[in-house]
């Protein structure tokens, strides 16, 4: 079991969020951006699967060679229940992005939950479409 998933506070649900971009549309692309945004996720939350109450995942219409939920099924979140969708097709939206909403049972407040924006998405924040914590 991760430390401080489980103490003294009552547990609830929280939600972390990931985002990454993909280099193309390639299932080798899509699954190594998933696969570096979990392993980001994971440790700067100290995940442990037995936590994880569900993970949606999305992509941006133009990535459709791979489900990013597979990348999740080889780091071990096997028992995890996962879905895939695709993101808006908003003007001038950030092409190739992959995204997370991890759902946790845990006891940290929601200020403890670090969110992780990787590569492009860095700049989500920027234009205030995205949350960032240190």
């Amino acid at each position: 079991m991760a430390s401080g998933w489980r103490g003294s506070r009552r547990a609830a649900v929280r939600g972390i969020r990931g985002a990454i971009t993909a280099e193309a549309n390639t299932k080798t692309a899509i699954l190594g951006a998933t696969t570096e945004m979990l392993t980001a996720l994971i440790k700067a939350n100290s995940l442990d699967p037995e936590d994880i109450a569900a993970a949606w995942f999305t992509t941006t219409p133009d990535l459709n060679a791979e489900f990013p939920a597979v990348a999740a099924r080889r780091l071990g979140w096997t028992e995890v229940a996962l879905m895939c969708g695709h993101e808006m097709s908003v003007p001038d939206g950030m092409p190739r992005v992959v995204r997370v909403l991890v759902l946790v049972n845990t006891d940290k407040r929601q200020s403890e939950v670090v969110n992780v924006y990787l590569r492009e998405t860095r700049s989500l924040r920027a234009r205030g479409t995205e949350t960032e914590q240190p």
